[in-house]
């Protein structure tokens, strides 16, 4: 009689047993893709106007909305800047960042 070895299965890497996740869902992925788009869209518009300020002091940014709910003040504030260029500018990196994830998860890319 031959002597087998008993594999422990609950260890073993190679064991399927059925669907396993490796990554995020499908709603996952469309999440961030669509609030990254979102957030991406919002950055752009915030950066132009930013420019658009540095232009003509006078201008009023289209996130100020009243007296009370206003980004123009704050838009020509030393820490609108706080890195040498305009914060919105953090904004366009980041979100692509986000929308780039959302991405690949939705082609099913598997992370480390």
């Amino acid at each position: 009689m031959s002597k087998t070895t008993v594999k422990d299965v609950s260890t073993d890497p190679d064991r399927v047993d059925g669907p396993r996740t490796v990554g995020g869902s499908r709603a996952l992925a469309l999440l961030l893709m669509i609030t990254g788009a979102a957030g991406l869209l919002a950055a752009w518009v915030i950066t132009i106007d930013k420019f658009k300020l540095l232009e003509n002091p006078n201008f009023v940014p289209g996130c100020s909305l009243n007296p009370v709910v206003s980004c123009g003040n704050i838009m020509k504030s030393d820490q609108a800047s706080a890195f040498g260029f305009p914060n919105p500018m953090l904004g366009l990196v980041a979100y692509g960042i986000v929308i780039c994830v959302g991405v690949s998860l939705l082609a099913r890319a598997t992370f480390p």
